[in-house]
């Protein structure tokens, strides 16, 4: 099987403080079978550190954005700066990630709204696909990401999904597509399960949101992008279907939204 992990945080200072780096992450999931990597940026002032990452690796692309805990920090970033960094580097493949953090609250509501729409602005510009953050901010997610659509169709992806069923809908209505981390295996997320079995055979993708959120059997351990193997697992046993045949409708969604992560050979 060809399997994908379309969030890798390889900036986290967890991987450098274990000795690890992309090289070896990479090294470590080919050899279980992950062909395709999106290495995620999360501040503008690191925007080099995920392109780094990419650098000359098949089948590893890169994303350029502001993390809304870190929105804060970053409230001169135009959607011009964004433009151009992605148009200046063909390694980039979607914008983000961004969006809103109601549960930490590390960056105030308006601050984290403001970051938000800019990266929007850019989606659409670039026609990049966005990489999304929601957690507690359903209802103020829903109603941003309504008003923005209002004024043009940008290409989205709500990563890690945590959500309820009314965000899930709105993504799926308006084209989106839902990923899913090693949390469907956690013993107290059946709503998240229940989201993961209605999702759309062709909308649905698969992340490790490393090096945190370890599934089961691994949890408590560093997650790390070999981990994917057994989300997919768990997704191929939770919607009934052979893992072979799970894995290719997967690579089908990675195609259609971050092609360059299947090019590996």
């Amino acid at each position: 099987m060809r399997l994908y992990d379309t969030h890798v945080n390889f900036h986290a200072a967890q991987f450098a403080e274990a000795g690890l780096d992309a090289d070896g992450l990479i090294d470590a999931a080919r050899a279980s079978g992950v062909r395709g990597f999106l290495a995620i940026c999360d501040r503008w002032d690191h925007r080099d550190r995920p392109l780094v990452a990419a650098h000359g690796r098949h089948g590893v692309r890169a994303t350029v954005g502001v993390h809304p805990h870190h929105a804060k920090d970053h409230l001169g970033l135009t959607k011009d700066d964004l433009v151009r960094h992605a148009e200046a580097n063909e390694t980039i493949a979607a914008i983000g990630e961004c969006g809103l953090d109601l549960h930490y609250g590390y960056s105030a509501l308006d601050q984290q709204l403001s970051v938000f729409r800019t990266h929007i602005e850019a989606a659409r510009i670039t026609g990049l696909p966005l990489v999304i953050h929601s957690r507690n901010a359903d209802q103020v997610m829903i109603d941003v990401l309504q008003e923005a659509w209002s004024r043009g169709a940008f290409r989205f992806l709500l990563h890690c999904y945590t959500s309820g069923p009314e965000l899930a809908r709105f993504g799926l209505d308006h084209g989106g597509m839902i990923s899913f981390s090693g949390i469907v295996t956690f013993k107290a997320a059946e709503a998240v399960r229940a989201i993961a079995l209605q999702t759309p055979a062709d909308r649905i993708l698969v992340e490790t949101d490393c090096p945190y959120l370890s599934p089961v059997p691994l949890r408590g351990r560093m997650n790390i992008p070999a981990h994917i193997v057994h989300v997919y697992d768990a997704l191929a046993r939770l919607r009934g279907e052979a893992p072979d045949s799970f894995a290719a409708r997967v690579e089908d969604n990675v195609r259609s939204i971050f092609p360059g992560l299947v090019e590996a050979p």
